[in-house]
């Protein structure tokens, strides 16, 4: 029996994950040095005094629970890792160190039990979320210093942390943030700092990692020195405050390392195969980290150029107005028939994408996207990233944040980061009218990608001015960034609204001096070399890179061209850029009882968090919404979406160029709402009017966001009420769907009408089965997590899967011309799953779901009378307009795609033995391990997820 008294779904037992022989003899190496790491070290002295613990759920209203995979610890060290292997060598069920998996069935069996869960089964997929631990629960206590105690539940290892001081409240976040995440806090500091390939080996997916980084956020030591040294200067106290906190928590990550280097059961087994030993930690490294974490997930806009390049193409092969026309219709800047979080309008960047002041449209054919690495030496430089920086050309759909698609794939931890899984976050909240309960409910969280350990850690932090558990990334977890306090919940999704824009830089003398402001300047060139050596988990020969970066006043140069014949470099000017972790103080003070007294205050807080993110909130009587972000205020009558003269007439409003500064969106004009009936976010377009970024031009008809909103639409409609349980089910249900099946298939089949060949009367049979069923990826008979099992409906789905880019080929292309098509896909690419690409889990997210809707409805408007969309497109592309030659378009392609086998579809790399969709769609760890988990069946959920449902207010 579980928790909440029921009996779980059965689940066979897995056998620890196979490698292969190679990696079979480097995990032997690593385990062989890893013990004998083991056998030198002393044990580290026993603890001193402790901090009073508070008892179980103090200060705390009830009805809060979460879940985050695999589980809360990701240390392994010598020993344990040797006892893993031993389980993988002898195939029996893993041996995992505590709490290292512990929380995946939870998360995973979810699955089976929507849309039938019940209140009474939450607990089973939920942990209990209350602040503290029961009585006899604890699994240990320690006290690393004198006013610092950590206490660890027996149930999941989850540290609760309890201070005299807010000092050690920050101490023991670093401390146990260090136990949990050590070895990958560093490989994310090395990360941030572009000195991956350095830490970890050189690997072409680790240079490439570098020099994105490089490319997109080049800090010197000295420029993240300043950000500290001026935190105070522009925030006074408050900055002080947080400066403060970060150096406690410094101290923290440094008291353990210590220990760790005293203790070999505290040091990650990783090390040892690395040859290396944890260095000290620097608060410019958490001033590091932020920039990482906020470039990953925080950012939007930055693609003017790739968007200059679109609207070349289309007015080469539609003439200028036609081709105008065109762009405007791929762009969907504005779209009023996109979805939104909330109804009421908020205008940001409406200005006339072609308004004349300082455009700097780049002369057609003159772009070169700039390289930024260069080998010095290497035994054996490899592939085309040897020579020349692998995102040095920004990929596909590539925008000021952290790209993907150009990654390499060789299994380093650099390629993994560049092709984390993009699933992106969602949160669902239902006012209390419409609950049964009288009060908000509330589920919600970040989807982050799935990494062992997980790159979000859990922490239950209490001391003076701190009362806070949930989820924060580690290295810069001194304060829990998506949780819940006293009474209150709240959570993010990303904003990608435009916090980025190009400037065009008009050079002078050389390639490396510009005119700003009537002077010819020079440009700043920011120079990193990386060195590494063979280890035990990456035998790259010894090498080294030379990254290099050319800066001016608006940021780093990312492309060279031409503006009206003159030579120009482009340059991202991103708000945040030299303000990387102000966003402290807004964080600070969502930990804050005192602060946090309800709607007013949480929007007050968020408002103080310069990434841009939707954040919602929730407490036993309102549900609210916020947009943070620092949105700057564009020189008036200037392009929101093309490239604008950086000669200085044009810059941000307020520019300051010395603390890097400029006028903003005023807190008034941010897209915020309180207490509708409902709030859903799935890092769609938040508001009416809120402009979509120039890297964000899937903000049309379709967007995921609809699939979970019409399952709590339903469960209101006509007056009825939902509980906490269907509101788990509508994000659940939501997770396994596909949109193309669910959004666009009644269109889809109108214009496929009835044709004779039998081979498409029975793959349309087939996809209207599957369209009926719910449209999802999914095996409800599968019994074993750790195995993909073969989805219902499989036949449809391989369909699918083969006819998507074929579909958007035929409908799309031969109105577009070859050029014009490939520069529209530059801009916003086809989504996954790719068929005969690498196994992916797909994300439904961005893709072309929204044209295909608009251009089709638009046609059966014209051919049948059916309602015309809103603000339809300039033309109808599918078959010129004509509805014949559209149909018969769409039957070649579906039968194109019918003739592909399901292992040309799926049959490549890990799935090369299990040639199918539920194979290719399975969540795969990124892993900074040397315990590996199996990839677990596809759900497009958030990593770490809440479910609250709060019924009192506590005194503050």
């Amino acid at each position: 029996m579980t928790a909440g008294g029921t009996s779980p779904r059965p689940r066979a037992l897995a056998p620890a994950p196979r490698v292969a022989p190679t990696r079979r003899a480097a995990a032997a190496l690593y385990v062989t040095l890893a013990l004998l790491a083991l056998a030198l070290f002393a044990l580290a002295p026993a603890a001193g005094a402790q901090a009073p613990v508070q008892p179980y759920g103090t200060n705390d209203a009830g009805g809060f629970r979460n879940v985050l995979p695999a589980g809360e610890n990701g240390l392994d060290n010598a020993q344990q890792l040797a006892e893993f292997e031993a389980s993988k060598e002898k195939g029996e069920e893993a041996k995992y160190p505590p709490h290292f998996a512990d929380q995946l069935p939870l998360y995973a069996d979810l699955l089976y039990a929507s849309p039938t869960l019940t209140h009474e089964q939450i607990p089973d997929y939920y942990k209990d979320a209350t602040f503290g631990v029961k009585e006899g629960e604890a699994a240990s206590q320690e006290s690393p210093r004198s006013d610092v105690t950590i206490v660890r539940d027996k149930a999941f290892g989850v540290p609760h942390i309890y201070a005299t001081t807010r000092g050690g409240v920050m101490f023991g976040a670093g401390y146990a943030g260090a136990q949990d995440r050590l070895f990958l806090m560093d490989v994310l500091r090395h990360a941030a700092r572009a000195e991956l390939s350095s830490f970890a080996g050189g690997r072409e997916g680790n240079r490439a990692m570098d020099r994105t980084v490089w490319l997109d956020a080049p800090y010197t030591e000295a420029d993240l020195e300043f950000q500290i040294d001026n935190a105070a200067k522009v925030y006074g106290a408050a900055g002080e405050r947080v400066l403060e906190d970060g150096r406690e928590f410094v101290a923290g990550v440094n008291a353990y390392i210590d220990a760790a280097k005293l203790n070999p059961n505290l040091m990650p087994a990783e090390y040892t195969a690395l040859s290396k030993l944890p260095e000290e930690w620097k608060l410019t490294d958490v001033i590091a980290e932020a920039s990482l974490v906020g470039g990953i997930f925080g950012t939007g806009g930055g693609g003017e150029v790739r968007e200059a390049q679109m609207l070349e193409a289309l007015e080469t092969h539609f003439g200028k107005g036609s081709g105008r026309r065109a762009w405007k219709d791929f762009r969907e800047a504005n779209d009023p028939e996109a979805p939104t979080t909330i109804a009421q309008t908020f205008k940001y960047e409406t200005t006339s994408p072609f308004a004349t002041a300082g455009l700097a449209l780049p002369d057609p054919g003159s772009v070169k996207f700039v390289s930024d690495g260069e080998v010095l030496s290497t035994a054996a430089p490899t592939g085309a990233g040897a020579a020349r920086g692998a995102v040095g050309m920004p990929p596909a759909g590539a925008n000021a944040g952290f790209a993907s698609e150009a990654a390499p794939s060789d299994g380093s931890i650099g390629a993994r980061l560049l092709h984390q899984a993009h699933h992106e976050s969602n949160w669902e909240l239902v006012n209390a009218s419409h609950s049964t309960n009288g009060h908000p409910l509330a589920v919600m969280g970040p989807q982050v990608g799935y990494y062992l350990p997980e790159i979000l850690l859990e922490e239950d932090l209490h001391g003076p001015g701190i009362d806070a558990r949930g989820a924060s990334f580690p290295g810069v977890n001194q304060y829990v960034q998506l949780g819940h306090g006293r009474d209150y919940a709240w959570s993010a999704t990303s904003g990608e609204a435009t916090d980025t824009h190009t400037f065009a830089e008009v050079l002078c003398e050389d390639e490396t001096h510009y005119l700003y402001k009537g002077q010819c300047v020079p440009m700043e060139l920011l120079e990193h070399t990386n060195k590494w050596t063979p280890n035990a988990s990456d035998t790259t020969p010894p090498g080294s890179e030379r990254l290099f970066v050319y800066r001016t006043v608006h940021g780093p140069v990312y492309a060279r061209g031409t503006v009206g014949g003159k030579p120009v470099a482009f340059v991202h000017d991103r708000t945040t850029y030299f303000h990387e972790a102000d966003s402290s103080i807004g964080l600070s003070e969502l930990n804050e009882p005192g602060f946090i007294t309800g709607p007013q205050r949480f929007e007050e807080a968020v408002s103080k968090i310069n990434f841009g993110f939707n954040w919602s909130y929730v407490d036993a009587n309102n549900i609210a919404y916020y947009l943070s972000g620092w949105y700057p205020k564009l020189a008036p009558k200037t392009s929101p979406d093309f490239p604008v003269l950086g000669t200085g007439e044009y810059d941000y409003q307020g520019f300051e160029p010395v603390l890097h500064k400029e006028d903003l969106l005023p807190f008034r004009a941010h897209p915020k709402a309180l207490n509708p009936d409902m709030l859903v976010s799935w890092n769609n377009k938040p508001a009416p009017g809120f402009a979509a970024a120039t890297n964000k031009n899937a903000w049309g008809p379709v967007y995921r966001m609809q699939l979970i909103r019409s399952f709590i639409e339903k469960d209101i409609s006509g007056g009825r009420k939902m509980g906490l349980e269907e509101l788990i089910s509508a994000m659940d249900e939501a997770a396994t769907q596909d949109v193309r099946i669910v959004a666009l298939w009644p269109m889809l089949k109108e214009v496929l009408g009835t044709p004779t060949d039998p081979k498409l009367k029975e793959a349309i049979a087939a996809l209207e089965s599957w369209y009926a069923d719910g449209g999802h990826r999914r095996d409800l008979t599968n019994t074993d997590i750790s195995k993909a099992g073969s989805y219902q409906h499989n036949e449809a789905i391989t369909i699918m899967d083969a006819w998507w880019p074929k579909l958007l080929e035929a409908e799309f292309k031969p109105a577009l011309g070859v050029e014009a098509f490939a520069a529209v896909q530059g801009v916003l690419p086809f989504g996954a799953p790719h068929p005969g690409g690498e196994p992916e889990a797909p994300d439904f997210q961005d893709d072309w779901y929204g044209y295909v809707s608009k251009d089709l409805r638009d046609l059966l408007a014209a051919a049948k009378g059916a309602a015309k969309p809103i603000a339809p497109y300039s033309r109808i592309y599918c078959g010129g307009g004509s509805f014949q030659a559209c149909q018969h378009a769409l039957q070649n392609s579906l039968l194109e795609a019918l003739s592909l086998t399901p292992a040309q579809i799926y049959g490549h790399g890990a799935c090369a033995e299990d040639a199918q969709a539920s194979c290719f769609d399975e969540n795969r760890w990124t892993s900074a391990s040397g315990i590996s988990v199996p990839p677990f069946p596809f759900q497009n959920r958030p990593t770490f997820q809440q479910a609250v449902e709060l019924t009192r207010t506590l005194p503050r």
